[in-house]
């Protein structure tokens, strides 16, 4: 009897030195997102990062303009809530160095919503239209606006068309770049919006149900990770990736959004 007590003592307090080493050895980083579907995100990676050995510290921003800022000077690890685009841009402009890592993460399609009428071909002579005004997403709001049938482009414009490069506009429609939170507002004052699933959802708009127009998938808008790019090699980056693109965060993005926001793997 003595015997067997001091072996189960033993394994008893074995498995709690390897506890305690493993939270000793466990590694925490900081994890920029913007509000809303993106935190949720978050949320359901930690504690699958946690079984990885990884814990997440998540730090919520309502402004998205500071989080790669704030990577870039090693405030955040890393950040998950923007695409390609996005970052190509704030890299240029703010003479930032992240990088991406890991391949694409979700989609939070673009699309076009109104109070005011039920379809876009409804949409009336010099309708004013809200569009986001970063260069990267406004963009992007032209070629949806395109594909709508709204207006015609400059041939082979991407995502970097302006408002220069509209050359059709046969309803006179009136642009009105506005920050991208206060897009859902407008919709109250202006005849149509193109807003962005973030701040669709985050405002109670269903972008599968309740939009005019939407974007198909189109890969250059999946969001991804981001990192400086002094640790994209670091340990943690992959573990991060695979608990971001883990089965247990697609079942929670399939469960929780009902296709208005699209895992990438």
């Amino acid at each position: 009897m003595r015997y067997k007590s001091f072996v189960a003592g033993t394994v008893s307090a074995l498995a709690l030195l390897l506890a305690t080493h493993a939270t000793a050895l466990a590694e925490t980083i900081k994890l920029g997102v913007t509000a809303g579907p993106h935190a949720q995100i978050a949320e359901a990676i930690v504690p699958v990062a946690k079984a990885k050995g990884l814990d997440i510290q998540i730090i919520e921003f309502s402004d998205g303009a500071l989080i790669d800022p704030a990577t870039n000077d090693g405030d955040l690890d890393a950040n998950g809530f923007q695409h390609t685009p996005y970052l190509d841009r704030q890299n240029a402009d703010r003479g930032l160095n992240l990088v991406a890592v890991g391949g694409k993460t979700v989609l939070l399609p673009m699309a076009g919503y109104s109070h005011k009428y039920k379809s876009v071909a409804d949409l009336p002579e010099g309708a004013q239209v809200t569009i986001p005004n970063d260069p990267s997403n406004a963009g992007r709001a032209l070629k949806l606006l395109e594909a709508g049938g709204l207006l015609k482009l400059t041939p082979g414009v991407t995502f970097n068309a302006t408002e220069l490069d509209i050359v059709e506009n046969p309803k006179k429609i009136k642009i009105v770049p506005l920050e991208t939170a206060q897009l859902p507002r407008s919709l109250e004052d202006v005849d149509f919006s193109v807003i962005t699933s973030h701040f669709a959802l985050s405002a109670g708009l269903n972008p599968s149900k309740d939009s005019l127009l939407i974007e198909d998938q189109l890969s250059e808008y999946f969001c991804l990770i981001a990192v400086a790019e002094k640790n994209k090699d670091a340990p943690w980056v992959n573990t991060l990736i695979e608990a971001y693109k883990s089965p247990e965060v697609k079942a929670f993005i399939d469960k929780k959004f009902e296709g208005n926001v699209i895992a990438g793997w």
